[in-house]
């Protein structure tokens, strides 16, 4: 048989082909994943609210005769310490606006800034920085 016949190489091409087209399919190179967006920044967090002007009260005030209130927390959450000639006693207040509010012996009170003479005590007068409960009752920075 001679094997240079034009039937016989068509013969051995054919064969070639087809046991090509029926190889490892899973050898086949894969098509890369399609980029993804790249994420969405996160949104900007609200500025935080600026501190409440009472929180500059924060400290100790002092009044006559070795009385005194300290006020203790921030950003509108306080812990109102007050000394008087009975002791030292400490509520709860939360800012109101440009008060501090405890209660105090079931009665709601506020501190509120104020001067000297408007604390209604004389040992206080001539002070430019004080918080007054109720007049009678002052503290003032040294």
């Amino acid at each position: 048989m001679n094997t240079s016949s034009p039937w016989h190489l068509t013969a051995s091409l054919a064969l070639a082909l087809a046991l090509a087209a029926c190889g490892d399919r899973d050898t086949a190179p894969t098509a890369s994943p399609a980029p993804t967006a790249s994420p969405e920044p996160s949104p900007t967090p609200p500025a935080p609210s600026p501190a409440p002007a009472t929180d500059q009260w924060i400290g100790q005030w002092n009044g006559p005769e070795g009385t005194f209130v300290r006020i203790t927390g921030g950003s509108g959450h306080y812990e109102v310490t007050v000394r008087n000639l009975d002791g030292p006693r400490t509520f709860v207040g939360r800012s109101r606006g440009d008060t501090i509010e405890f209660e105090r012996d079931g009665k709601r009170e506020a501190l509120r800034a104020s001067n000297g003479e408007q604390t209604g005590m004389k040992w206080l007068a001539g002070k430019k920085d004080c918080l007054t409960v109720r007049a009678g009752e002052g503290y003032c920075r040294d």
